[in-house]
């Protein structure tokens, strides 16, 4: 089994109350505007969402997978969107918590893992086998490490000019 794994987390504290920031991420728009490297979101008919995900990876180029997640978790403090049950091959977690510090500071926690798994390397893509199940996950560790550091840095920057 050729397996890539990747994961970053962090938290922010950001001005605004927790309804807002709670309200802001869970508007799946929000992360297609506001994040690079997802190419687009979707809801099917039955309900389930479609992330789909673009990074390049150096020795290899770019990587475009989708990712079929459900909405598992959604409260004022917490939204967490997983893989929906039966999915064996691109499983991603994205979690973002939110604590209210203050009447108009919000504590802000996200964490994403994504693993990607394949019986052969070239099953994910053609050059996965020479870069290595380490090389590709470390880069794309770095990856959503960008990604959601952007993604943070616009989504904060956004919230706080509407306070």
């Amino acid at each position: 089994m050729f397996t890539i794994r990747a994961g970053y987390s962090d938290k922010v504290e950001v001005k605004t109350n927790l309804e807002r920031a709670s309200k802001f991420f869970s508007n799946i728009k929000n992360f297609v505007e506001l994040m690079p490297g997802i190419e687009s979101i979707h809801t099917d008919g039955k309900g389930i969402t479609h992330w789909r995900i673009r990074a390049d990876i150096p020795l290899i180029g770019e990587m475009k997978q989708s990712f079929t997640v459900e909405l598992s978790e959604k409260s004022d403090e917490r939204i967490e969107w997983s893989p929906i049950a039966g999915e064996k091959q691109n499983l991603l977690r994205y979690a973002v918590d939110f604590v209210e510090k203050g009447a108009n500071l919000t504590l802000i926690q996200f964490s994403q893992s994504v693993e990607m798994r394949r019986n052969s390397a070239r099953e994910l893509h053609l050059l996965a086998g020479l870069a290595g199940e380490s090389i590709i996950s470390s880069e794309m560790s770095k990856r959503v490490a960008e990604m959601i550091k952007v993604f943070v840095r616009r989504a904060r920057e956004r919230l706080e000019s509407a306070s």
